[in-house]
């Protein structure tokens, strides 16, 4: 049962005199708005705020919020982006007033408690990835490719090489924030084919390998879900050429506690926190981006990092000449980091271990469910995800990859990723995550089942049951409409 009277725009519900609270009088004396504002920051009038009483506030936002999908309501199996199921108590540890409370202007003697943790933290990482040397700093995926990126220039322009170390490369399967981060950073990104089974094509590699060679930027495991085969190989022969090896690590939650980055060949990596460990992910908000790298590139890591000196005091050490300097104000997202540290101390590492066997098994059962209706182009093992196909599909009988995500939606689950990578026609990239039971992956493999036998027409109007069903997206995203209303 929808209220759809009071999901419209505050704007439609308002009234003139309504309001949610009355101000008392003024207890101090009062002064003209001019007297303590230069002009410039005044403005000619009040903004034409909506006037809505408390009740339709609260009816207006709640009832928004019901049309949402999010993990805690729905079974979310976005490939690529590991939206699973963030325990509660990792929540409310991080709004502890201890940590929530502070001030990120106080003095380091004032929050030793937090310093303590970020301090650790660190370590965790470094330990997780085999990588000794780690920045807390960066406040998203993307940004942490950047920064490495950053470090990797730095480290050229130290030992001289700077004008021969422009190319970067990447597989044609990577994520497309990786050439992006790359040109942002100051490279030249040239694009190595990828083979049937998902793996680096080794002579298309070998063929663009050379002297100018920066960095190699590898996801492993991939975005098709396979861990490289060659990954040893790659590394060494970068390595024979003096360049330096960058880790995506948006997919470590596949390998938590069974090998590492840096002992596969890793010189850096990022982190996505809120995938591999805990915290918020979507809708825009808060995210982070902890990168690590090797002893040699140490020096290079955005400032400040935290330290402890002899006597067990912390500190954020500014004074790091050869850092690439602050990449984010104050210290970064660390509501997003106290909530990863709250997960890895609960699980420990056996339980690391577990988190990505488990994540593993489930993509591998759902696999094995699927494929025979949604052949999946890689084979009939994965790690974490898998992409399958839906190309016959599209050709017996006219359904694409976007009329089955769309009519997924119908019966209560989140669309798994579609058309990404590109390397794969008609992409179903799925990824259920370690935190679904055997049910609830039964019950979604019969959905796929049912939807593939149902009327095509049917699916090229779905989804049936939402508040909008197919909006024009390039037409939203070159005419956005922007209801600010100003009478």
């Amino acid at each position: 049962m929808r209220n759809t009277r009071d999901t419209q725009l505050l704007f439609d519900l308002s009234k003139p005199g309504r309001r949610a609270a009355r101000l008392p009088a003024c207890d101090v004396p009062e002064s003209a708005i001019e007297d303590l504002l230069p002009t410039t920051a005044v403005a000619a009038a009040p903004p034409a705020l909506p006037e809505v009483p408390e009740p339709q506030i609260i009816r207006h936002y709640l009832n928004l919020s019901t049309l949402n999908m999010s993990v805690d309501t729905h079974f979310y199996p976005l490939g690529s982006c590991t939206m699973k199921y963030n325990p509660k108590r990792n929540e409310r540890a991080a709004a502890m007033p201890g940590f929530a409370d502070l001030h990120p202007l106080q003095p380091a003697e004032t929050i030793q408690g937090m310093l303590h943790v970020l301090y650790e933290m660190q370590q965790y990482l470094s330990e997780i990835s085999g990588l000794p040397a780690c920045s807390l700093q960066p406040a998203a995926g993307a940004h942490g490719e950047y920064a490495a990126l950053l470090v990797a220039a730095a480290y050229f322009r130290d030992i001289g090489q700077a004008a021969q170390r422009v190319k970067v490369l990447a597989p044609d399967n990577s994520h497309g924030t990786n050439p992006a981060s790359a040109v942002m950073a100051g490279f030249n990104t040239v694009t190595v084919k990828t083979r049937s089974n998902g793996g680096v094509d080794m002579e298309d590699f070998y063929k663009k390998l050379d002297d100018n060679i920066a960095v190699f930027m590898i996801t492993n495991p991939n975005t098709v879900g396979i861990f490289e085969p060659n990954m040893r190989e790659i590394a060494d022969a970068v390595h024979a050429k003096g360049g330096l090896v960058y880790l995506d690590g948006a997919n470590m939650n596949a390998i938590l506690g069974v090998t590492r980055p840096g002992d596969f060949g890793a010189d850096m990596q990022h982190y996505n926190p809120h995938k591999t460990f805990s915290g918020p992910h979507g809708g825009g908000g808060p995210g982070a981006g902890p990168i690590c790298v090797t002893e040699t590139l140490a020096k290079y890591l955005p400032s400040p990092i935290v330290t402890k000196d002899e006597s067990g005091k912390y500190a954020l050490a500014y004074d790091r000449p050869s850092s690439i300097g602050r990449v984010r104000s104050f210290f970064g997202n660390v509501g997003v980091l106290l909530r990863a540290y709250c997960y890895i101390r609960t699980h420990g590492p056996d339980g690391l271990r577990r988190v990505s066997e488990n994540a593993v098994l489930n993509a591998n059962y759902l696999l094995s469910k699927v494929k025979h209706i949604l052949p999946v182009p890689q084979g009939d093992r994965c790690m974490h995800e898998f992409v399958a196909s839906g190309s016959k599909l599209k050709a017996e009988r006219g359904v694409a990859a976007m009329d089955l995500a769309k009519r997924l939606l119908d019966f209560g689950y989140h669309a798994p990723t579609v058309y990404f990578p590109l390397t794969v026609p008609e992409a179903i990239m799925v990824e259920p995550t370690e935190t679904e039971s055997k049910e609830t992956l039964d019950a979604f493999a019969e959905t796929l089942f049912r939807i593939t036998g149902e009327d095509p027409e049917l699916l090229h109007e779905a989804p049936h049951s939402t508040a909008i069903s197919r909006p024009d997206e390039v037409a939203a995203a070159r005419n956005p409409m922007l209801c600010c209303r100003v009478d």
